[in-house]
C-alpha cells in the first residue's frame, strides 16, 4: 500500500500545496519564501526518509507567522492522511539528535490525539528569516492536524543548532514511529 499523499491549503494569507511519501528516500522540493524554514524543512525530509514537495507563498511582506503555521496545519493533515488507519506502525517513538553544543529531544505518539508539550529556550527572535517563535507554532499546527502527542523540547547556546536538531530529531521520530512493524492496530482499543 502506498503511504503517498498530496494536499493543497488555500486562504487569503496563503496558497500551500504538499506532497509526501512516507517511504521515500529523503528527496525534497521546498519553496517556503523563508530559506531559512526551506532549510528546516530539507533537513525534515532527509533525516525522516520522507520525499517532500512542497509549494508556498504566503502574505511575508506582513511576516511569516500564516505561512509557518499553515505549512505546519497542511504537513500535519498530509501526514495524517498518508497514514491511512494506522495498520501496522510502530506508533510510538523518540529521538535525541545533536548539534556540536546544542541537543534536541523530541517523543511522538501517533494516537488519534492531539497534544503538545514543548521547552524551547531560543535566545535570539529570528534565526535567518525565520521567527524562533514561530518554530513552536509550527510544532503545535502539525501535532494538531497530525493527530499526535508531541514532546519536544531543546537546549545549547546557538538557537540555529537548536532548530536544526529539533527537526532532525522530529524527523527521525516520524520516521520511527511511522514504520509499518507487524499487521494490526498498535492500540488495545482496535483503533486510532
Amino acid at each position: 500500500m502506498e503511504r503517498k499523499k498530496k494536499l493543497a491549503r488555500k486562504t487569503s494569507e496563503t496558497d500551500i500545496t504538499i506532497t509526501l511519501n512516507l517511504d521515500g528516500e529523503g528527496k525534497s522540493q521546498i519553496n517556503t519564501g523563508i530559506e531559512f524554514f526551506n532549510h528546516m524543512l530539507e533537513s525534515f525530509a532527509r533525516h525522516g526518509l520522507f520525499d517532500l514537495e512542497l509549494e508556498a507563498e504566503g502574505d511575508l511582506d506582513i511576516d511569516d507567522h500564516h505561512t509557518v503555521e499553515d505549512v505546519g496545519i497542511l504537513l500535519g493533515e498530509v501526514l495524517n492522511d498518508a497514514l491511512g488507519d494506522k495498520k501496522g506502525i510502530r506508533r510510538m517513538a523518540h529521538a535525541l539528535v545533536p548539534m556540536d553544543e546544542a541537543l534536541a529531544m523530541v517523543a511522538i505518539d501517533l494516537s488519534g490525539r492531539s497534544y503538545t508539550i514543548l521547552d524551547l529556550p531560543f535566545k535570539k527572535v529570528k534565526v535567518g528569516g525565520l521567527s524562533t517563535e514561530n518554530v513552536g507554532h509550527f510544532l503545535e499546527s502539525l501535532a494538531q492536524n497530525g493527530k499526535f502527542n508531541l514532546h519536544a523540547r531543546c537546549e545549547g547556546d546557538n538557537d540555529h543548532h537548536q532548530v536544526e536538531a529539533l527537526f532532525k530529531a522530529l524527523a527521525r521520530a516520524l520516521h520511527d514511529a511511522t514504520r509499518v512493524t507487524h499487521g494490526s492496530i498498535p492500540s488495545t482499543k482496535g483503533v486510532i
